[in-house]
């Protein structure tokens, strides 16, 4: 197993750029998820855990599955990703497109499908790619408010660093400074006011010259 920390590693992953809404909710497909794990893990594996409905006593007929899950009333799909030997399982309700979930006999192969892609992403994200996206799911309005002016401040800092070396090594100063108890690092912190002063300071950094 690596030493690196590989939950920070995938965590610190930019993934904003990769992400869609529906329903005031933020999106991460499936397959950008896999993508950034496979980048960095390419013995990363995944599960999509099945429900047994039967079996026939004479032997022959086989044990007949699915991969989705009812208890006779609504149903949810089951699936886990492995990285460096830790599984992380995540289990997501069957939902239609208004986000509610579909009787146990409505079920179709397309519906539960669809779940298990939105199952695998969120199984990533509980190894760290793109969670912070999932975190402004069902918070309150102060804590929606943080996370966007995290993703403000986060966009400041990609584009002030990239104006130069020296920029980039200014900017990091300041969220280190501005954010001592988080390390500099906005995602980690939920003060709106310090979110807001960071900010402002970041909107008045201008560019800084390498040294020759």
């Amino acid at each position: 197993m690596s030493e690196t920390n590989y939950f920070k590693q995938l965590y610190d992953i930019d993934v904003r750029a990769k992400t869609k809404q529906k329903n005031g909710l933020n999106y991460l497909s499936w397959a950008a998820a896999w993508a950034e794990v496979k980048k960095i893990h390419p013995d990363a594996t995944y599960t999509v855990y099945e429900q047994t409905l039967n079996f026939c006593p004479d032997g022959i007929t086989p044990w007949q599955k699915r991969p989705w899950f009812d208890d006779g009333k609504t149903g949810w799909v089951k699936t886990g990703v492995t990285i460096n030997g830790i599984e992380h399982i995540e289990q997501l309700p069957i939902m239609d497109f208004k986000n509610k979930a579909i009787p146990a006999e409505n079920i179709t192969s397309t519906e539960a499908n669809k779940s298990i892609q939105r199952s695998l992403t969120k199984a990533c994200a509980r190894h760290g790619v793109g969670l912070y996206i999932f975190e402004g799911e069902d918070l309150p309005e102060e804590a929606k408010a943080a996370n966007a002016l995290q993703a403000e401040v986060m966009d400041l800092i990609k584009k002030k660093s990239a104006l130069s070396e020296a920029t980039k090594a200014k900017v990091a100063g300041i969220c280190k400074e501005s954010l001592a108890e988080e390390n500099g690092d906005p995602r980690l912190c939920e003060d709106n006011d310090k979110l807001k002063e960071l900010k402002k300071k970041l909107m008045a950094v201008r560019k800084v010259p390498d040294k020759k």
